[in-house]
């Protein structure tokens, strides 16, 4: 089943033309490497796929949903079959990392307080911090802290995950740990999407890899 599928898409920022011609399809738990320099489009392309930039031309369909047309109501829906992984974090400092993610559960709709206890309970032991759910985001590492974004990210049992850069602010040894958990996710059946200028990730982590050069995408064959 396509969970993605962009054809002949062109990508703007502002009035520059960033991507052209952008022809991809994404199936499921798949690992995708998006590879190239700092402006080459990978954030680009990562904030079409969750309706943060539009799509200038081209047909675009992300879980079938077409962004080309999509209403603004609509995004948060689309959202919630996403999983979002940011290079900054994005944790609320004021509160623990349980707090945090009940913060976004009961922000999309959970009610039921012993099922989000559940939920949270269970998204911290598939990345390995169930005990550190009573800490606030300071005390915490930065790859404990790119854990919890990734616990954050699996709340709402995603079909695909997004990672901008998930790796950027670790030093080598860290990264390569929430590489493996990223992989190990895809293998559990959920897509893996992950920006990143680290030429190692693919040889140690084998997945499809997208070239970015020039302004196009190229697939490595």
């Amino acid at each position: 089943m396509s969970l993605l599928q962009y054809i002949g898409v062109e990508i703007h920022q502002a009035e520059h033309i960033v991507l052209k011609d952008v022809n991809l399809e994404v199936g499921e738990g798949e690992l995708i490497y998006l590879l190239g320099k700092v402006g080459s489009g990978k954030s680009s392309l990562l904030k079409t796929i969750y309706g943060a930039l539009p799509i200038a031309s081209g047909e675009a369909i992300v879980l079938g949903q077409d962004m080309a047309k999509i209403r603004r109501r609509k995004l948060p829906y689309l959202r919630r079959r996403l999983g979002i992984v940011f290079q900054d974090y994005k944790l609320l400092t004021d509160r623990s990392v349980e707090d945090n993610l009940l913060f976004v559960l009961k922000a999309t709709g959970w009610k039921d307080k012993k099922l989000m206890k559940t939920q949270v309970h269970e998204v911290l032991q598939q990345v390995g911090m169930e005990t550190k759910a009573y800490k606030r985001p300071y005390q915490l590492s930065g790859g404990e802290q790119q854990r919890v974004v990734i616990a954050r990210a699996l709340l709402n049992s995603p079909e695909m995950i997004l990672a901008d850069e998930p790796t950027g602010n670790l030093d080598p040894e860290t990264g390569n740990e929430i590489m493996e958990l990223l992989s190990a996710i895809s293998k559990a059946g959920i897509t893996v999407l992950v920006s990143t200028h680290n030429q190692l990730w693919p040889q140690r982590y084998p997945g499809k890899q997208w070239h970015f050069e020039e302004g196009k995408v190229k697939i490595a064959e």
